[in-house]
């Protein structure tokens, strides 16, 4: 159901607050540049900071300015079960295509636990849920097994795999079948990810580089394994500089460095990149665009 290049969009902040103006620009600038979907609100939105008020706005901005030329997944997970349903529910309201939803983090719930939180939103939103699995922000590992049971919920169509292992993904697959989407979370495994059935990417590099990561996509998808490959080793460099530091804080760094920011602004606990940092993130953008 969702396929192709999909940007984990940034939120902009301007002095404390989100940039709508900003964040609207963002939005026509990944349509303009062949981006195939748009995620406000996840891990790279440093969703974890928003208010309720500021999460539910951005997802509505963003829905307003694509004006259904692309789909946005409105990311809309917590730990808090009674919050995720909240969110999801808003996100359908607001003409969400689709949602992504967070496995529990902090509370580092069982296998069970995680069925029945995504089974119980599931049941009571009825709009295309994708999982989202990304261990090392969790503590949790949202199985092959779970997701296999989960994927036989009807509105429950795939999952944004960010474990970085590719055997995991591999028993996704076999558990789960073409019709449920594998769609990589991790920038640096697209290419193999795609290889065993991956449908996509939700990507914190696209932010910085759209047409090159749906480049990517496209000519894998055209069998021209050659290109595909070409832009892989072109850009995973800048993949590798997006995680010198927490994420989102180098791509909105190089964001602010290459103009599509007017500041790298993020909300603490986040920080600056330290200078030592920015200096090496110079080089690697330097080397990319030069």
């Amino acid at each position: 159901m969702f396929s192709g290049s999909m940007v984990a969009l940034v939120t902009p902040f301007k002095e404390g607050k989100v940039d709508e103006k900003k964040l609207r620009e963002l939005v026509d600038f990944h349509i303009k540049n062949g981006t195939d979907g748009l995620v406000p609100c996840g891990t790279t939105g440093e969703s974890a900071t928003l208010s309720f008020e500021e999460h539910e706005k951005v997802v509505e901005v963003v829905i307003d300015q694509a004006k259904g030329k692309v789909p946005v997944i409105a990311g809309s997970g917590s730990n808090n079960t009674e919050e995720a349903l909240k969110l999801t529910k808003h996100a359908k309201e607001a003409g969400a295509k689709g949602a992504l939803i967070i496995t529990p983090y902090y509370n580092k719930p069982t296998q069970k636990g995680m069925y029945l939180h995504f089974e119980k939103i599931a049941k009571e939103v009825d709009i295309p849920i994708v999982l989202y699995n990304v261990p090392g922000r969790t503590s949790v590992n949202l199985l092959p097994e779970t997701v296999a049971k989960l994927a036989k919920i009807d509105n429950i169509v795939g999952i944004k795999e960010a474990s970085g292992d590719l055997k995991q993904a591999s028993d996704i697959v076999g558990l789960c079948g073409d019709k449920f989407d594998l769609i990589s979370g991790d920038d640096f495994i697209v290419l193999p990810m795609l290889a065993l059935g991956g449908k996509g990417v939700i990507s914190v590099v696209a932010n910085l580089v759209p047409a090159e990561m749906a480049a990517l996509v496209d000519e894998f998808n055209k069998g021209d394994l050659e290109k595909t490959r070409e832009i892989h080793y072109k850009i995973f460099p800048l993949c590798k500089a997006m995680f010198i530091e927490t994420n989102p804080g180098p791509v909105k760094t190089a964001m602010a460095l290459q103009g599509l920011l007017d500041t790298p602004e993020l909300r603490l606990p986040l920080a600056p990149m330290s200078e030592e940092n920015v200096e090496k993130l110079k080089k690697v953008l330097m080397d990319f665009y030069n």
